[in-house]
């Protein structure tokens, strides 16, 4: 059984508009207690500035309370400004319906809300009134007046429509939305007798223009513009009497030579509605185009720098007619990526299974159907909260499998999202106390000098593995002569010591040493075996990648590793070599570069130059942004201080 007393909250909260900018739920309470007692108060604010937006919702206890404080204290003066109080709309679809909204123009500059409420509050219940300011506060001379039924605002249309307010004949009509009048406009405007003509040069003479337009009907006025020297501008009007007459000018005269150019004569136009129309067809011609190269456009990217638009044409020429192929380019030199567009889907379908991956230059390319910026954007934020999604449950099936306070050490998974790396740029403390991955874990300390987790982004997400720290290299991966290698796990920081692909020696204090010992031979299964007695092969130097304080690091290594581990151990030989050309910025652009495909990765630790011209690349970047940043920075600060 429903209790009659409980109250009705959506029927006792009111609407609070046009309020100073400095008014705070104290002022209010204090005002608005004096019409009932008052439930609460909230004025809205920006949410990044925390300015108030200059409105605000009172709710009341009981409805009566709420009635009396809109009659009573609507348009009071609160901080010099008069209150607009209304009833709190929350569902939207009354304003935006239109029904009982009435247009008010032509007012007096005098007539502020009050007077306008006065004047159409006899016609039927008020929902809203407002006149329209500028920024100075003065009235732009028209306003609204939202009646609560529709037979109301008819009333007020028929009564005050033309009449005399302070002396000034006023305009009252139905609201109509920007959508509706742009359809009003276009009936109205099939019948106009205002032309307007441009393209005639700076030479017309203002009695030849008129002459040019008379013999089609009679004119009222004819103007070439002109600019402060009397020159000519190339544009001029011509009103007509009669719309035939003008209609008959802009079907005779339009793009018709005029000293040798093609003249414009056609219907006058308001600058919004010929925006509205530019937009109409330059949306149309975006929507053909994108229909037309539907499925037959090729996006290609990670192009050597030596393709250009004939090389790149040769390579896909194979699959079909290629209508066009254009490397992008930029200064003249390539930015890396274009496109090939074919006649026909299937030949483009063919081109994209055979030429995605394969090896042009000394790049493998990648091949996809071109996309909209739009339908990219969607699908790179479906493939992100899919992975998000991923990562969220492969984070609770651990929590499941190791449960909190069971273990002594600090669990470092690998990252899942490369993409979100960042490895320290310099100045490493001293010692480091790295948030546990379980609440119910007992924090450990990292010994010192070592990294800090290089995920400074997203601190939410899983700590990766620790990089590699140009001055602690024996610490990372150490290795000796003998071949003694100590590599992470997924179930304690670091592995039981391998030697010469042996199976792993039991350790003291080791809980799991016998599972170790009886695991060895399958956890050196992708590990090269060697001959007991033998001694430790050397990776060969032409076909490794050395990197000062690091192991080689060769093809066989980088294949046999898990897609995760790829990007670790070659973020682990990028760091330092960037680090040697920006220390300060060298986990950023580290994190940055780390997002190219691994075989360009390769070849950027093959090369150099090539690597070198990639960290400039991203140094640009990064500086534009701390530019940005500080822009924003210094607005906000004259924000605050204003």
């Amino acid at each position: 059984m429903a209790n009659p007393a409980q109250p009705n909250y959506p029927l006792a909260s009111l609407y609070v508009g046009d309020l100073d900018a400095d008014i705070t739920e104290a002022q209010l309470y204090e005002r608005f207690s004096a019409a009932g007692q008052v439930l609460s108060i909230r004025v809205c604010r920006d949410q990044i500035t925390k300015q108030s937006l200059g409105y605000a919702y009172v709710n009341f206890h009981q409805p009566a309370d709420a009635e009396r404080a809109l009659d009573t204290m609507n348009f009071d003066n609160l901080s010099g400004r008069p209150m607009r109080i209304m009833w709190s709309q929350r569902d939207p679809a009354l304003r935006k319906s239109g029904v009982g909204n009435v247009f008010i123009k032509n007012l007096d500059k005098s007539i502020d809300n009050k007077a306008l409420y006065d004047t159409f509050s006899t016609f039927g219940n008020i929902l809203s009134c407002k006149i329209m300011i500028d920024e100075n506060g003065g009235s732009k001379g028209y306003g609204f007046v939202h009646f609560e039924t529709n037979e109301a605002a008819e009333q007020a249309i028929k009564q005050v429509n033309n009449m005399l307010l302070n002396d000034k004949k006023v305009f009252v009509g139905k609201f109509m939305s920007k959508s509706q009048r742009a359809e009003s406009n276009s009936m109205v405007n099939k019948k106009f007798t205002n032309v307007y003509v441009k393209n005639f040069g700076d030479q017309m003479d203002d009695n030849v223009f008129r002459q040019m337009f008379e013999k089609y009907g009679e004119i009222t006025s004819a103007v070439v513009s002109r600019d402060h020297e009397g020159k000519a501008r190339g544009f001029g009007f011509v009103n007509y009497k009669e719309p035939e007459a003008a209609e008959g000018a802009v079907n005779e005269l339009h793009d018709t030579e005029f000293n040798g150019k093609k003249l414009f004569v056609g219907r006058f136009q308001k600058k919004a509605e010929r925006v509205s129309v530019l937009r109409k067809m330059h949306e149309e011609k975006k929507q053909e185009r994108n229909n037309r190269y539907m499925g037959i456009n090729l996006y290609i990217k990670n192009l050597d720098d030596t393709i250009d638009d004939e090389r790149l044409r040769k390579e896909f020429s194979s699959f079909g007619t290629i209508t066009s192929a254009k490397v992008m380019t930029e200064n003249g030199r390539s930015k890396g990526f274009g496109f090939v567009c074919f006649s026909a889907p299937e030949e483009a379908t063919k081109a994209v299974t055979d030429m995605n991956g394969r090896i042009v230059g000394s790049k493998p390319l990648y091949v996809a159907l071109a996309q909209r910026k739009e339908d990219r954007k969607n699908h790179l934020a479906s493939q992100y909260m899919q992975r998000l999604t991923t990562t969220r449950l492969q984070n609770q099936q651990l929590g499941q499998v190791f449960p909190p306070g069971g273990a002594s050490s600090i669990y470092l998974p690998t990252m899942q999202n490369p993409a979100a790396r960042f490895y320290p740029s310099a100045g490493f403390p001293a010692q480091v106390r790295p948030t546990p991955r379980w609440s119910g874990q007992a924090r450990a300390q990292v010994p010192g000098n070592t990294y800090q987790n290089y995920q400074m982004v997203n601190p939410g997400q899983p700590r990766a593995r620790l990089p590699f720290n140009p001055a602690n290299a024996g610490m990372v991966r150490p290795s000796n002569g003998n071949g003694v290698r100590m590599n992470y796990n997924q179930m304690n920081n670091m592995r039981m010591p391998v030697v010469n692909g042996s199976q792993p020696a039991p350790a003291q204090g080791q809980p799991q040493a016998n599972q170790m010992a009886q695991r060895g031979p399958q956890m050196n299964k992708y590990r090269p075996q060697q001959v007991p007695g033998a001694p430790a092969q050397a990776a060969n130097p032409a076909q490794s990648i050395n990197v000062p304080g690091q192991e080689p690091l060769t093809s066989g290594m980088l294949a046999a590793a898990q897609p995760q581990e790829q990007k670790q151990m070659l973020g682990e030989r990028l760091y330092p070599l960037i680090h040697h050309m920006h220390p300060d910025w060298a986990g950023k652009i580290t994190g940055m570069l780390l997002e190219i495909d691994n075989a360009e990765l390769l070849h950027m630790l093959e090369s150099p130059d090539s690597l070198r011209a990639k960290v400039d690349e991203a140094v640009v970047v990064l500086q534009a942004h701390q530019v940005k940043q500080q822009q924003a920075a210094a607005a906000a600060q004259r924000q605050t201080e204003q």
